[in-house]
C-alpha cells in the first residue's frame, strides 16, 4: 500500500539554485544551455586576480652557487669576533726541552778525529747507557756515523771495541775485496746495533751481544755508482756472491762471531758481527 506522501514526490533529485552573486568584483553569467539538464558557468576574474599561477623560483645549481651576503647581527658588541677562533701556534721555545732531552746523552761530538782513539772514526761519545734488564747496557757508548769516509746508513750505537773491529774489517777486507766494483764502497747499510734483547728475539734465550754494544748487523754494501750489494739478493750469485763470501770470511779475526745466510734462518739477509770471544777462537758460520 503506497504512503500518502509518495503521491507528491518529485521525479528526480532537486539541484541547488545558482547564487544571485559571487561578491564584489566577481560576476556570474549563465551560458546558453546545450540541453535542458546542463548549464555552463563562466567565472570572470576581478581586477586584483593574478595573471597566472604563482611558481617558486628555481634554486641555484651547484655549478653556480649563490653567495649569501654577510648577515648583520643587531645588537652585536665591539667584542664580537669577525670569524671563528683558532688556537695560536705554540711558541718556538716549547720545542727546546724536547730537543735538549734528545741530545742529553751526547757527551761530545767528534766530526774528524780520534773517536775511540782511532783516526777515521766519526761520531759522538755518549753518556753511559744503563738498562733495567740485567745484562744490558754500555759503560762507554759511542754513536758511530762514519768509518774511514764510508758512511753508515743508520748511526750505530756501540762500544769502542766493536767500532775498532769494524774499522779493521773495513781496511783489511771491505775496501780491498770490493775494489773498483761499482766504483768502490760508499756506505754500509746497518740494520741493528745496540738493543737490549735476547738472541734472535727468542723468549728464554740469553741476552744478545747487541744488548752489550758488542754487535752490529749489516745487510748491504752501497757502491759509488748508486747500486748496492745485498746479502739477501746477491749471496748466491756468481760475481757478487764471491765478493760477499770474501767479506764474510774477512770478518773472522777482527770479530769473534761472524754469522751469515748459511748459519741459520735468522741471518738469511744480513751479516752479524760481534766481538764476543770464544775458547776455540772465532766462531764463523
Amino acid at each position: 500500500m503506497a504512503h500518502p506522501l509518495m503521491a507528491n514526490a518529485p521525479d528526480r533529485s532537486p539541484r541547488p539554485e545558482l547564487r544571485p552573486g559571487v561578491g564584489a568584483g566577481m560576476s556570474v553569467g549563465v551560458a546558453p544551455a546545450q540541453s535542458p539538464a546542463l548549464a555552463r558557468i563562466a567565472v570572470l576574474a576581478g581586477a586584483n586576480a593574478p595573471g597566472r599561477s604563482i611558481r617558486p623560483f628555481v634554486r641555484p645549481t651547484q655549478a653556480q652557487p649563490q653567495r649569501m651576503p654577510p648577515r648583520v647581527v643587531a645588537g652585536a658588541t665591539a667584542l664580537a669576533v669577525a670569524r671563528s677562533l683558532r688556537p695560536n701556534l705554540r711558541p718556538s721555545g716549547l720545542a727546546r726541552p724536547s730537543a735538549a732531552a734528545a741530545s742529553a746523552s751526547v757527551v761530545a761530538s767528534v766530526q774528524r778525529g780520534r773517536l775511540c782513539g782511532q783516526r777515521g772514526l766519526v761520531g759522538d761519545r755518549l753518556a753511559p747507557i744503563r738498562a733495567t734488564r740485567n745484562g744490558c747496557g754500555i759503560a762507554e757508548p759511542i754513536r758511530l756515523r762514519e768509518v774511514d769516509g764510508i758512511t753508515l746508513s743508520t748511526p750505530a750505537t756501540l762500544n769502542c771495541e766493536t767500532a775498532r773491529a769494524l774499522q779493521q774489517w773495513v781496511r783489511q777486507s771491505l775496501v780491498p775485496d770490493v775494489g773498483r766494483y761499482g766504483g768502490g764502497v760508499r756506505s754500509l747499510r746497518v740494520v741493528a746495533s745496540y738493543a737490549c734483547r735476547t738472541r734472535n728475539n727468542q723468549a728464554g734465550a740469553r741476552i744478545s751481544e747487541h744488548g752489550r754494544g758488542n754487535a752490529i748487523d749489516i745487510t748491504g754494501i752501497g757502491l759509488a755508482d748508486g747500486s748496492e750489494l745485498t746479502v739477501l739478493s746477491d749471496w748466491r750469485t756468481r760475481r757478487e756472491g764471491r765478493i760477499l763470501r770474501d767479506l764474510h770470511r774477512g770478518a773472522c779475526g777482527p770479530f769473534g762471531t761472524v754469522l751469515g745466510p748459511e748459519s741459520d734462518r735468522f741471518h738469511r739477509d744480513h751479516f752479524h758481527f760481534d766481538v764476543a770471544r770464544h775458547r776455540g777462537g772465532a766462531f764463523c758460520r
